[in-house]
Parts: structure tokens; sequence; C-alpha cells
């Protein structure tokens, strides 16, 4: 039964996220709190293992809860349950390919698409933003404002962004390179 529920949630959330892997975020915060799967935390967790390996980031996030809640076998149903809704989509269209390609009617359909496939992006980022940086449930108990930042890890972003932006000499390393950094730092401080 869990392979039933884990295939379902998956492939609606393939359905329904459109804009690439970080425009599934929302929904994969809305089933870890729904079922209990994975807590924020793990969800964050999940986002940096899946933004660092190959691969589009929702499907591995998807292969990741899987494997998290129902092993291999759950690994493999979450995988073909967020893909299935993309290739049923694409055998449609390929399909009707002629008759949508001069339709006036597909063409303001996919830009009204548009504004919500950055909505689902945007509230990704925020999303990962707030987990990353901000400790809403310290700052609730003490009250100091000082409390809801994670100054190390905003140090941590601060620096990759003027390696990456201002310094001439780093600018044109591979991200790679940043990545690697980043996870040594992360190791040495436990951040």
């Amino acid at each position: 039964m869990i392979y039933l529920q884990l295939y379902w949630e998956f492939f609606k959330t393939g359905l329904f996220a459109v804009g690439g892997g970080m425009a599934t975020v929302p929904f994969l915060n809305e089933i870890g709190i729904r079922t209990g799967w994975y807590s924020p935390a793990m969800l964050a967790d999940m986002i940096a293992v899946s933004e660092s390996t190959p691969g589009p980031i929702g499907v591995n996030m998807a292969t990741f809860v899987g494997y998290t809640v129902g092993g291999i076998p759950g690994a493999v149903i979450t995988t073909l349950g967020i893909i299935s809704p993309c290739i049923i989509i694409i055998l449609i269209i390929a399909a009707f390919l002629n008759a949508f390609r001069s339709n006036p009617t597909v063409d303001r359909v996919f830009y009204g698409i548009r504004p919500a496939s950055t909505a689902l992006i945007a509230s990704a980022g925020i999303g990962v933003m707030r987990l990353c940086l901000l400790d809403e449930a310290a700052w609730a108990a003490t009250g100091r404002i000082t409390s809801l930042f994670h100054l190390p890890e905003i140090l941590l972003m601060a620096a990759i962004w003027c390696l990456t932006n201002l310094v001439r000499q780093t600018k044109k390393l591979h991200p790679l390179v940043f990545i690697a950094l980043s996870a040594v730092v992360g190791i040495v401080f436990s951040l």
C-alpha cells in the first residue's frame, strides 16, 4: 500500500510542478508535512544532495524520498511516479504535434503558465532560504533578533557570493569547486 501512495504522491507532483526541479520543492514540503515521511530539515538535505548530484533535481529528490520510505522498490516507484506525467504529456503532444505547432490557444496557455512556474520556483527559493538561513523557533523562544539568523551560514553564503561575483580570479572557476569547498566548510564547522 505504501508503494501505491508513493507513486500517487509523486505522480501528482510531477503533474503539477511546472518549471523544473525546484518547482517540486513546495509540493515536497507539503508531502513531508502531511505524511511525516521526512522533516523540513531532511528536505533541505535532499535539496543539497540533489543539487550536487547529476540529473534532474526533482527526480533526484523523488528517488531519495522513495529510498528513505520504501527502500530500492520505493526509489524506483517514486521515480516512475514523478516522470510518468511528463511521459504521458509528451506522448499526447507528439500524437498531435502538427495541430499544436500552429495553435494560438496553445501558445497563450504556455504563455500563461510562465507566471505560475515563476511563482513555484520563487516559493522554493524563499523556502530554502528560510530553512537554511533563519531559525524562527529560536527567535520565537528568545525574542532576540540575533537568534533569528544562522550567522555562519549567512557568512558562508556571502563569501561564496563575493568569490563568484566580485573576485576576478575566482569568477571563472567551475561551480563544482564552490560546491566542494562549501561541503568541506559545512563538514568542518558542522553547518
